[in-house]
């Protein structure tokens, strides 16, 4: 059986806009919809799906739109609060963006009157990553072009401040790691910050570059993978600073790598947005080959959802889904 398959997307949502980042809920919110967030060139729209593979009663896939916000301003990425939750009354809705001003802007709503945000000052340079603390979510990390990491509270004041030797690409916070902050530089360098001591405490070398995009394994918090170059690239942190796996992937360069919520051994992978499309694969660290093959057209953003092995990515006015085998 060839693993290899090249097979186009198992479900679309269509989109009023082109979707430049699209992310799922990584929190519980106390619903059995999943919610997803999507960002275009002036609005982020919230809304729930629910997939056949979780719930036999539903043909395919079930999409809602909640509530669309004005955003005025491309939408680069987005974050989830872990505050979010659909079985509070009333509902609430919380998540971060950020955009091509070099600005954060805090959501906050109740998807009927209330409907607030906060913006954040201070990056000098294009936003390229942001998260949540995962527990409380009382804090926002973010990192910039402009050669910094910051880490904000919810009014927006400046809680700490790490300089970076090149642009920061990727942070990640894992549930287990509450005090870490993991954070990826383009010139190949990845760094864990002890948020006590604001100090860097731990470092991994790609030995490459440019790294566009890295992750923090939520199933297993010693796997980080990241890619530099056209190579996908692992770590065991306990092992080495240096990858224990690598492998050549995409032709062109490789954009983003995001680990399955489900499985350890499961990531994807994107190419380079391309004139035409962009490439997704997704892979098993048991298979020598991409387990899937999927392509979007001029497609940006990919993220998993948070219980099945199933991602997505946006493109020219849709999401596409592609599911996986475990």
């Amino acid at each position: 059986m060839k693993q290899d398959c090249t097979r186009n997307s198992a479900y679309t949502v269509d989109c009023e806009d082109y979707v430049h980042v699209v992310k799922f809920n990584p929190f519980d919110n106390g619903d059995a919809c999943s919610l997803i967030a999507y960002g275009g060139n002036n609005y982020v729209v919230i809304g729930t799906c629910r997939f056949q593979e979780e719930d036999a009663e539903v043909e395919g896939m079930q999409y809602k739109t909640l509530r669309t916000f004005h955003h005025g301003i491309r939408v680069d990425a987005i974050a989830w609060s872990p505050e979010t939750r659909l079985d509070a009354l009333p509902p609430r809705i919380r998540f971060c963006t950020a955009a091509s001003d070099r600005k954060l802007r805090l959501y906050t709503s109740d998807l009927q009157d209330k409907n607030e945000f906060k913006t954040f000052d201070g990056h000098s340079d294009y936003i390229n990553d942001l998260v949540f603390a995962p527990k409380e979510g009382q804090e926002v990390a973010s990192v910039s072009d402009d050669h910094t990491c910051r880490v904000w509270d919810l009014e927006g004041n400046e809680k700490a401040h790490f300089v970076l030797r090149s642009p920061g690409m990727s942070v990640c916070w894992h549930p287990e790691e509450p005090f870490k902050l993991m954070v990826a530089e383009k010139n190949g360098t990845i760094r864990f910050y002890d948020l006590v001591t604001q100090q860097a405490i731990l470092s991994l070398e790609c030995e490459q570059k440019p790294l566009m995009s890295a992750d923090w394994c939520l199933k297993n918090n010693l796997k980080i993978g990241a890619v530099a170059g056209s190579d996908w690239l692992i770590w065991d942190i306990t092992r080495s600073s240096y990858p224990q796996d690598k492998r050549p992937i995409h032709v062109d360069r490789a954009r983003l790598f995001r680990w399955s919520r489900v499985n350890e051994n499961l990531f994807a992978t994107t190419g380079y947005p391309g004139k035409t499309n962009t490439q997704l694969l997704v892979h098993h660290l048991g298979h020598p080959q991409p387990i899937l093959t999927g392509t979007a057209a001029v497609g940006s953003g990919l993220t998993w959802h948070r219980t099945l092995p199933l991602c997505a990515v946006g493109g020219d006015h849709k999401i596409f889904f592609w599911v996986s085998e475990m």
